[in-house]
């Protein structure tokens, strides 16, 4: 009989580790690549490494881009990262911190890497609920790299399954559901996770990535793992 196979695209982060441990449940491989490009928070692939081995993936591969992607984003540039002192603050619109066209590269990549290994069910942890605003983190847009990548490689459209099971998640039900998917690991798993922007281990409290993991888990009604990591401000 011939095993189910599943690739995740494995960040660290709290979602994208979410993500990877549902695929864990429904299918017999899961494989993951992770991708350093250069970010400020590099120190998220320490984390991806880690949730990799605990998870006991099938594969993980870090893939070296180098800094190809340009912008004025804090997270690829010398632009300060802005802080806010609540969620409230936060402006609405795209967040400062998108990096045009990456979540089109990461995906044309997870493609590549899925094409070779026989898989055609892809996982990513996008969500539209998260307000950063970022456009390539809409169901519009997977669609259309679902639609794209299927006929590019494949010559037949929509051949690949991109699974988006946060995309119309808040972050506490995120939490919610990282609690179902992972049980009594919930705690092990999550504190090997990073989602600070600023690269701050626990972190900083202060960038709209903290700030909005920090909501979802007080909405939530759990203490995050993490917090054991933070520094007292």
């Amino acid at each position: 009989m011939k095993r189910s196979k599943a690739l995740c695209i494995l960040s660290g982060g709290q979602d994208s580790t979410t993500c990877a441990a549902l695929a864990c449940q429904q299918f017999d491989e899961v494989h993951a690549i992770t991708f350093d490009y250069g970010q400020r928070h590099v120190v998220e692939l320490e984390s991806a490494i880690a949730i990799a081995k605990s998870l006991n993936l099938t594969s993980h591969e870090i893939i070296q881009l180098g800094p190809i992607l340009k912008g004025t984003s804090p997270l690829v540039s010398d632009t300060p990262l802005e802080q806010y002192n609540s969620t409230e603050e936060v402006s609405e619109g795209v967040e400062s911190t998108f990096v045009p066209a990456r979540n089109i590269l990461f995906l044309t990549l997870a493609g590549n890497r899925a094409a070779v290994l026989g898989i055609k069910d892809i996982f990513i942890g996008v969500c539209e609920a998260d307000f950063a605003g970022y456009y390539d983190c809409r169901q519009l847009f997977i669609d259309a790299m679902s639609h794209a990548l299927g006929e590019g490689i494949w010559g037949v459209p929509d051949s690949f399954v991109i699974h988006t099971p946060l995309m119309k998640l808040t972050k506490a039900e995120s939490v919610h559901l990282a609690v179902e998917v992972l049980g009594d690991r919930f705690e092990e798993i999550l504190a090997l996770t990073h989602t600070c922007y600023a690269g701050t281990k626990g972190g900083c409290g202060k960038c709209h990535a903290c700030l909005i993991r920090d909501r979802g888990f007080s909405e939530a009604g759990f203490v995050d793992p993490i917090w054991k990591f933070r520094q007292p401000q």
